[in-house]
């Protein structure tokens, strides 16, 4: 299957996916609120899925076969977009198991760990438990019509999860310095290598405002950041949704600041030295 006559054919899943998918949250909501949809309707909405998912398998082996990657097979079939979020999704749960077997990310062989959750636990602690509240309320609430009560019920418990998720992922992707940059993270969808030879100024900073400008990256916790990075060359961001934007300004914070700031300067200053070019030889003497 070439690339000719993949795009097509592409296309044309793409298409019926657009169409099937929204019109299963339909077929599905009216099934929920009690509404006789008739038998014919609901097999032939279950058969084109079937035949959707089918064909998209199909596809993906082919072009498995034709050289491709597992993720670039899979990028063919699925917007880049929808991708991106799923495995946004999936890295916040993986932080959950991290969290609890108490095994950080990306931390083997480093230099240097900075955490950087301490400031927002209070708050996550606190949303997760009005989460839980308001679980409750509902639960009793639609006790009177199970199969909404089911649904509520779900959502709402992954609500909890996702909000204890968005906690663990800070908690295990700590800021990490070593092998010539500093990782400067946030929860699960911000993850900038900043290069050590590329940082020309660290201070430290205390703010609690930012505001959104073209060049600069805040990564506020507990909206303040202690740690600022000035750059000579600039690094690209990548978003959750894929955007890619450059900046020469990083706003970070750590539980300890100065240990973040003291192990990045010693850093800098070690990374120039290596960098920097050796003396020539002394002139020979001339009669």
């Amino acid at each position: 299957m070439t690339g000719r006559e993949r795009g097509p054919l592409l296309r044309v899943l793409r298409g019926v996916a657009y169409a099937a998918l929204p019109a299963e949250v339909v077929l599905f909501a009216l099934l929920l609120g009690g509404v006789r949809v008739p038998g014919a309707v609901v097999a032939g909405a279950e058969l084109v899925m079937a035949g959707l998912l089918a064909a998209e398998a199909v596809v993906w082996v082919r072009l498995r076969r034709r050289g491709l990657s597992r993720r670039e097979a899979l990028a063919e079939l699925v917007p880049e977009r929808v991708l991106r979020l799923i495995g946004h999704e999936l890295r916040l749960m993986a932080g959950l198991g991290r969290w609890v077997a108490r095994r950080p990310h990306g931390t083997e062989g480093a230099a240097g760990v900075f955490p950087h959750a301490r400031d927002q636990a209070a708050l996550m602690y606190g949303f997760a438990f009005v989460c839980l509240v308001e679980t409750a309320g509902m639960s009793w609430l639609l006790a009177d019509w199970p199969v909404v009560h089911a649904v509520v019920l779900v959502l709402d418990v992954y609500t909890v999860l996702f909000v204890l998720a968005l906690h663990a992922a800070s908690v295990t992707r700590p800021h990490v310095l070593g092998g010539g940059r500093l990782r400067a993270r946030q929860a699960a969808h911000v993850d900038v290598p900043v290069p050590l030879d590329r940082i020309a100024a660290v201070r430290r900073e205390n703010r609690f405002t930012h505001e959104k400008r073209d060049g600069e990256l805040n990564l506020a916790v507990g909206s303040q950041t202690s740690v600022t990075l000035e750059l000579d060359e600039p690094v690209d961001v990548v978003g959750l949704l894929g955007a890619v934007r450059r900046v020469t300004t990083v706003r970070l914070h750590a539980d300890d600041p100065k240990a973040l700031y003291e192990a990045v300067r010693d850093a800098v200053a070690v990374t120039r030295a290596r960098t920097a070019p050796s003396p020539g030889p002394d002139p020979l003497p001339t009669a």
